[in-house]
């Protein structure tokens, strides 16, 4: 029998959010129910902005809760975590998260550029975490299948199987029934 560490989880994520230059929210992700109502989410959100907004580290605690952040021009981007949580583990959410942005962005991680690309910045949160459960920390994993959905509509018939070539008509066949 394997003995399992006191208080193990896959449940290592508490939220996710993105705050732009002047602390307001572009996204937020709550995963846990630490603070269920708008009000409370957007009073935590100011006080996060207000105690990281100049500092230059990378980690820190707020409300007895583990934060790993980072800034990019006129973003920052927020792990948070429970004060028992792996500092490494959220650190490596972050940097997955962020270099994901980078690759889908192509490098302009900002936020006129996330909101013009908003689907696929939220597609590739839940790409990387679900539920606070963490699925994939490849960026270049993370980014394609983000840009599947995309490539699969321009795939030539002869590239596609025979099920993706019968989908792709089903859809054809609705879309123009509705017309």
């Amino acid at each position: 029998m394997v003995a399992r560490p006191q208080g193990t989880s896959l449940y290592t994520t508490k939220a996710i959010i993105i705050l732009d230059s002047e602390g307001k929210r572009v996204l937020s992700k709550y995963y846990q129910p630490d603070y269920p109502t708008l009000k409370e989410q957007k009073v935590f959100e100011k006080g996060l902005f207000e105690k990281t907004r100049k500092t230059t580290s990378e980690i820190i605690m707020f409300e007895n809760q583990i934060v790993v952040y980072k800034n990019s021009i006129d973003v920052f981007l927020y792990v948070i975590g429970s004060v028992d949580e792996n500092e490494l583990i959220l650190a490596h959410v972050l940097s997955s998260y962020y270099e994901t942005l980078a690759i889908l962005l192509k490098g302009q991680v900002e936020k006129r550029v996330i909101l013009e690309q908003f689907d696929q910045v939220v597609l590739a949160l839940d790409e990387t975490v679900d539920g606070g459960i963490i699925l994939e920390s490849e960026p270049n994993n993370i980014a394609s299948r983000v840009t599947k959905k995309s490539n699969e509509a321009d795939m030539p018939l002869s590239e596609q199987t025979v099920a993706q070539v019968f989908q792709r008509a089903q859809e054809q066949l609705a879309r123009s029934l509705l017309k």
